[in-house]
């Protein structure tokens, strides 16, 4: 009888927990996301006058909205431990960011990790199911520029017709460093067992904890975003001028973003509102694409990940003296589909051997190979 009080006990103040974060989360979004757009409807002459001036305060208050999100998995216990390349340096220049996608909460993660990382919150722009457009964040989304893209075969060829198009017209002119996207193309609990089957089809690796990265927006993103070399390859000159009519240099950066949840178990944005789960440490790792005069060839995966069965990279092959991940040359990411397929897969292949090590084990690439590791933080000057 004792226990059962006690389990009584436990759910009720998990509940109350539970009732008063939403009721404060709900009166948190009637005041914060009507005043952005208020104060954003009050500045439009200055978008006539000034158009850099305008997007630079819009970022700034986008980016205290995002840190608002951040808020609410920090004050539940929620907090990120992130490891490999330190991406900060690179803040200020422009790249593509990969991210490996299992639940609604990886947004919410990254939101986290992102703030202390310069102006890229500010400047940022997110490729999204077009679901989180009717989100009580999804308007703040569509002014700041971000993209909605829909899935399935009946619009894949139109959306990224779409998606070339809000390029365009918005990353240059917005003046916009990082582009976001998923490109697994859905939650890993969804697309799993297809990937699971195209790949025993096609002799490609049998991934558990990723599945076969799609590539229409990322080769979407490769050609528009970046100059193309006669060789097929990537180059560092876009050519393009920003909001200030200087020349941008382009894409510089390819990020591979790993976000592992412990015992594999993600965390959903129910989770993240309603605080019902005790503390969690997720880990997010960074791999980056950068030009340098690295020896890399001993990091290479090798050919066999094409011969299916589960992949294993040599460890021992893995220089961890300079504590950063794996990586290549900006002008060496290939543009021609079949090229990039090849080199998106080899990226997946590493990315689920850390997956399984750090959900074998529980043990982080800390210990693994010789990775540093940061926590992340949330501004709490922003928040407050």
């Amino acid at each position: 009888m004792a226990q059962l009080l006690d389990g009584a006990g436990k759910l009720g103040w998990v509940l109350l927990r539970a009732g008063v974060r939403f009721v404060f989360m709900f009166l948190n979004n009637c005041v914060a996301i009507p005043s952005y757009c208020l104060y954003l409807l009050l500045l439009q002459p200055l978008r006539i006058w000034d158009s850099s001036a305008f997007w630079h305060i819009e970022g700034i208050m986008f980016k205290w909205l995002l840190a608002m999100v951040s808020s609410w998995g920090w004050i539940a216990g929620y907090t990120v431990t992130e490891w490999g390349d330190d991406v900060r340096p690179i803040s200020e220049e422009e790249a593509m960011v990969l991210v490996n996608h299992q639940s609604t909460g990886d947004v919410c993660t990254l939101m986290m990790c992102l703030q202390d990382k310069g102006t890229v919150v500010r400047k940022m722009m997110w490729l999204m199911d077009h679901v989180f457009k009717y989100t009580n964040f999804g308007l703040v989304s569509l002014i700041h520029g971000d993209f909605f893209i829909r899935q399935g075969k009946a619009h894949r060829d139109k959306q990224l017709v779409y998606l070339k198009d809000h390029l365009e017209k918005y990353y240059h002119s917005r003046d916009r460093k990082w582009v976001v996207l998923f490109p697994e193309g859905g939650f890993l609990r969804k697309r799993r067992e297809t990937s699971q089957l195209f790949a025993k089809k096609h002799s490609l690796p049998h991934l558990s904890h990723v599945t076969l990265r799609r590539l229409g927006a990322t080769h979407v993103i490769l050609k528009t975003l970046s100059a193309q070399q006669e060789n097929g390859s990537v180059g560092s000159e876009s050519g393009t001028p920003n909001q200030t009519g200087s020349k941008r240099k382009g894409l510089q950066w390819v990020i591979d973003v790993t976000i592992a949840y412990p015992k594999a178990r993600p965390m959903d944005i129910q989770t993240w509102i309603f605080g019902y789960r005790s503390p969690t440490i997720t880990h997010v790792h960074y791999s980056r694409n950068r030009s340098s005069s690295l020896d890399l060839s001993s990091r290479q995966p090798s050919p066999a990940w094409r011969k299916g069965g589960r992949p294993r990279m040599d460890q021992s092959s893995v220089d961890t003296s300079k504590h950063i991940g794996w990586v290549y040359p900006i002008k060496e990411v290939p543009v021609e589909a079949e090229a990039l397929t090849d080199w998106l897969y080899q990226r997946f292949v590493e990315k689920e051997e850390l997956l399984a090590h750090f959900y074998d084990t529980g043990l982080s690439p800390t210990s693994y190979l010789g990775f540093s590791s940061y926590k992340a933080s949330v501004d709490w000057r922003i928040v407050c």
